[in-house]
């Protein structure tokens, strides 16, 4: 495995890879601080831009966005009381009372070395868990990997909010989509029309920039205007005096980071579920748990931690076995596959020198957004001020032209406005869009592992299930499988008691 550390250190050093590095967390950055312009849409109209880039570039910059728009939700949220990201709403509770006390330059602090600090130790993680865990892959055959596909569709219960019926529709609508196209072992033709930019199926990249940026500009232009005028407390002592403060609090830091991997290892969860995990967590050990949610410092550093920890820890099932753990990794995988690689063994054997600069290009991410952060935080909040009316034409045109550059062709651009809107009505009717996302990318991998497991067999479907239960990987993926399924029904069994009540 040191030698193949070794081997992506080499990339990492070039010009190229810094470059790309530094764009990603910047443009990361300015994304999270955003509200509405989410980590998934932020990779998703950025992955036309990786597609004149080597693999491990473009997964560079991609890692970057990802990392800097989870920490730096938290910028808007402390100075503004409003969350960037979803991920930052935990690092409310303290960071904007520390704020209103006159100390926002602390909480920006607080939060931006403890997502460091909690980034850095998932990565760690992810270097030393994921080889084994991609080793143990190559035992999988084309059953254990259409199962695999088809526990991740399972995580739509976990994905789909309050409302698993809308999910489950968001689903099936991905799965059905992913089906146009040619057969991947006949080649058959289906539901193409004739449309030749149908024949490889609908583009991922073209589907996830429609469905995560149209509702959000037509939600931009029609939501009403505030006439408030927003005011920016901020204080000018220097970030870099509280950093031995952020040491002082080592089992704080410890602990949001072990929980923030655990939660990213498991699929569905997401970054704030683990910031408000950690948060419980923190004020129960905590010997003042009366200082919570009054600004207190342990508060902020244990969602911040918890939640870029998170990070690394969805990239670990991602990476080796092809599961996305939430919509942003869901994205990543297309974007991973985009560029002809293949999530598991393959991918830290015959791919190790990408694998490898991209695990390691997120410690740079991880070390990159500190300055960077605590440079543009007085800066790039005032971005929100921006007119609606001038913001949304903008992300519209880079919907536009990501949509085109990817083939040049206008067909992609009118599929990427198709998808779009059926994103809006999505929207609309409060359906959520993540397990759309899971269904079209998993889909596929579904449809070809089963279709290569049915041909060795000769099309015999008994035999095929006998497989499923005799053959020990299969046999405990299926237990997981069912075990989603369960799960998943039991909250919704729960949610109707309650409402019943």
């Amino acid at each position: 495995m040191f030698e193949n550390i070794l081997l992506g250190i080499g990339p990492l050093l070039s010009v190229n890879m810094l470059i790309a590095i530094a764009g990603g967390v910047t443009g990361g950055v300015l994304i999270g601080v955003l509200p509405g312009l989410t980590s998934t849409m932020g990779i998703a109209l950025l992955i036309p831009i990786t597609f004149s880039m080597p693999p491990e570039v473009g997964l560079a910059m991609l890692g970057g966005i990802y990392l800097a728009s989870t920490y730096s939700g938290a910028i808007s949220g402390i100075l503004l009381n409003i969350p960037g990201t979803p991920a930052a709403v935990a690092t409310l509770l303290d960071g904007y009372p520390m704020t209103q006390k006159g100390q926002s330059t602390k909480a920006l602090a607080l939060a931006t070395f403890g997502s460091c600090i909690g980034g850095l130790i998932s990565v760690v993680a992810l270097l030393f868990i994921a080889p084994p865990l991609a080793e143990f892959s190559l035992r999988f055959g084309s059953p254990e990997y259409f199962l695999l596909a088809v526990f991740g569709i399972t995580v739509i219960a976990s994905l789909s909010g309050e409302d698993v019926e809308k999910g489950l529709i968001a689903g099936i609508f991905g799965l059905l989509l992913s089906t146009v196209g040619n057969h991947p072992l006949t080649g058959f033709m289906r539901f193409t029309y004739d449309i030749p930019a149908l024949f490889d199926g609908i583009p991922l990249v073209v589907s996830l920039i429609g469905l995560y940026s149209i509702p959000e500009v037509i939600d931009m232009l029609t939501r009403r205007k505030s006439g408030e005028k927003i005011k920016l407390n901020l204080d000018e002592s220097n970030p870099l005096r509280f950093f031995p403060e952020v040491i002082s609090q080592k089992v704080n830091l410890i602990r949001s980071s072990l929980i923030g991997i655990a939660v990213g290892i498991i699929p569905g969860v997401g970054c704030s579920v683990g910031g408000f995990l950690s948060y419980d967590a923190a004020k129960r050990s905590s010997k003042k748990p009366e200082e919570f949610g009054k600004g207190s410092t342990a508060g902020v550093l244990a969602s911040e931690t918890a939640n870029n920890a998170v990070t690394g820890g969805t990239l670990i099932p991602l990476l080796t076995l092809g599961v996305p753990g939430n919509p942003v990794t869901a994205v990543l995988l297309g974007g991973i596959m985009i560029h002809g690689l293949r999530p598991g063994a393959e991918l830290f054997t015959t791919n190790a020198d990408i694998v490898y600069s991209f695990i390691l290009s997120l410690f740079i991410s991880n070390l990159l957004f500190v300055p960077v952060g605590l440079f543009m935080a007085k800066y790039c909040v005032r971005l929100i001020q921006i007119p609606r009316s001038i913001l949304a034409p903008a992300i519209m045109a880079m919907a536009v032209i990501g949509s085109y550059a990817i083939r040049g062709s206008m067909e992609d651009v009118w599929i990427m406005l198709f998808i779009g809107f059926c994103g809006f009505v999505m929207h609309f009717f409060a359906v959520p869009r993540a397990p759309m996302v899971l269904g079209l990318v998993l889909g596929t991998m579904a449809e070809g592992e089963l279709s290569r497991s049915l041909s060795l067999i000769h099309g015999d479907v008994g035999a095929f299930l006998i497989q499923l239960v005799t053959r020990p990987i299969s046999l405990v993926i299926l237990i997981l499988c069912i075990l989603s399924l369960v799960q998943g029904i039991r909250q919704q069994i729960k949610k109707n008691s309650v409402y019943e009540n």
